[in-house]
């Protein structure tokens, strides 16, 4: 008796978990039922939106061939140098033109024309760079990257304590080690916000390059099956794309709850 009683308050943790999940993603049983319903009873043209059966048949049909595979992975390198370059030289600027006047007087203005720019405007500007290879799509979604990447942790340097700043310079600590002791974890927050919206642009990026300018790659499938009158496959590959991004975003929600829980 004593042994269940006290299993009983976890049961009912993991329950209430459950349920809140169930609960969170309720939205998309809802949406599937519903795709599955509008095209089976003909409301919209099958043309236009397949059953979602048969769109996981297809995406099923193209993993075991391999296609989907061998263009994910060419997909996915392409964006994680993209973004790994953009997070790495965005966080060094934006936290160089917070902590020196120079940096910001110089990189500033530049910022401030770019940001507002269409990235998908580059498209173009990078194949005339350097081609129709993987190097055109990796400059892409770094130029697009780096901008979000940057504000952020600018902003998040700039927001940093000051009466931290001040104290750790009046125990003695130098320049470079208060910017890395005080104002670096200060930073962390608005800098991850950044990090996040450059992961979402990413693949935003990834795509529309692919679709335009690529031999292979998710981008590259979803416009060759489209125009081949594939609409299955071709939204298999579509909802592949969203999904993988939906799993990044919660992903790098979970690694970000880490590393600010010093924070709580």
């Amino acid at each position: 008796m004593t042994a269940l009683s006290a299993n009983a308050p976890g049961q009912r943790t993991r329950g209430e978990a459950i349920v809140r999940a169930v609960l969170r993603f309720s939205p998309l049983l809802i949406l599937a039922v519903a795709w599955e319903l509008v095209s089976r009873l003909q409301l919209v043209s099958t043309t236009a939106l397949p059953p979602l059966s048969d769109v996981i048949a297809a995406w099923f049909d193209m993993v075991k061939d391999g296609e989907l595979l061998t263009n994910g992975a060419a997909s996915l390198v392409r964006l994680g140098a993209g973004l790994l370059l953009a997070i790495l030289i965005g966080v060094v600027l934006g936290i160089g033109m917070a902590w020196w006047k120079a940096v910001n007087v110089l990189v500033s203005p530049i910022v401030e024309i770019f940001y507002p720019l269409p990235k998908s405007a580059l498209i173009p500007v990078t194949v005339i760079w350097l081609g129709f290879g993987d190097a055109s799509k990796i400059l892409l979604i770094f130029l697009g990257c780096m901008l979000p990447v940057t504000i952020g942790a600018f902003n998040g340097a700039r927001a940093s304590d000051q009466a931290l700043v001040w104290s750790a310079r009046s125990m003695g600590a130098g320049r470079l080690r208060v910017l890395w002791d005080v104002v670096v974890p200060g930073a962390m927050p608005e800098l991850l916000n950044g990090v996040r919206t450059a992961l979402a642009l990413s693949f935003i990026l990834l795509v529309s390059a692919e679709l335009i300018v690529s031999q292979h790659g998710f981008g590259y499938l979803i416009g060759f099956l489209g125009a081949n009158g594939s609409y299955d496959a071709m939204y298999a590959v579509v909802l592949t794309v969203a999904l993988l991004g939906f799993a990044a975003d919660r992903l790098y929600l979970i690694v970000t709850r880490r590393v600010l829980a010093w924070r709580a």
